[in-house]
């Protein structure tokens, strides 16, 4: 059975300065660093002693200070994938979530979404994030490796699943996937129906512990 652990990075600098996140590269907070290593822990509990296991990570700073403490866990380097990253908000990366509030158009609750512009110069369509999202997890799945980790992004979460559950890019338009900072999600693949589960999502049980 397959098994892949989604790890939404922990809290960051974004997060506790009320700013936007997307391809600003913002840091782990101290708590944020705890998570980290909080996160590790879960997973070193859930795969087995002795088995393989890759692991992915976005290229921004807060997903590869996440992907680190798992790396020194399991012993492995990741391998770094910039496709992995957040959604670009373009201009407002950054800046005040206020500045975005301001200019964001919403899209429509009827037609199209996925090419939806949003009033941001230089921010990415729903299309565009989706279209380089699925391409990573298209080489993700084609490694026979049964224990895979991805540190993602809560944005790119959505994504991640949808590919997952082989969703059509274009039928994405109103998929969404919510998961906390520094959760895990569980996605497994049996080896008889070959059927694809979200078997957790967004589980935080493990940042409670002591």
């Amino acid at each position: 059975m397959r098994t892949l652990y989604v790890v939404t990075h922990s809290e960051a600098t974004h997060h506790t300065e009320g700013v936007v996140g997307g391809w600003h590269d913002s840091r782990l907070t101290p708590a944020g660093v705890r998570a980290a290593a909080a996160i590790a822990r879960a997973l070193r509990n859930e795969i087995p002693d002795g088995a393989e296991a890759e692991l992915f990570s976005s290229d921004l700073r807060r997903t590869l200070q996440t992907a680190e403490e798992v790396a020194q866990v399991f012993g492995v380097e990741p391998a770094v994938d910039r496709r992995l990253r957040e959604k670009s908000y373009g201009e407002a990366g950054g800046r005040p979530q206020a500045w975005l509030d301001a200019r964001f158009v919403r899209p429509p609750a009827v037609g199209e979404r996925m090419e939806h512009d949003e009033g941001v110069p230089g921010a990415e369509t729903k299309a565009a994030w989706a279209r380089r999202v699925y391409a990573a997890m298209g080489e993700i799945l084609r490694s026979p490796v049964r224990h895979q980790i991805i540190v993602t992004h809560g944005g790119s979460l959505t994504f991640i699943v949808a590919s997952w559950i082989k969703m059509p890019i274009e039928s994405a338009g109103y998929a969404s996937f919510k998961a906390p900072s520094g959760s895990i999600t569980t996605l497994h693949e049996d080896d008889f129906f070959h059927n694809r589960q979200v078997a957790r999502l967004g589980d935080t049980r493990h940042l409670d512990a002591p």
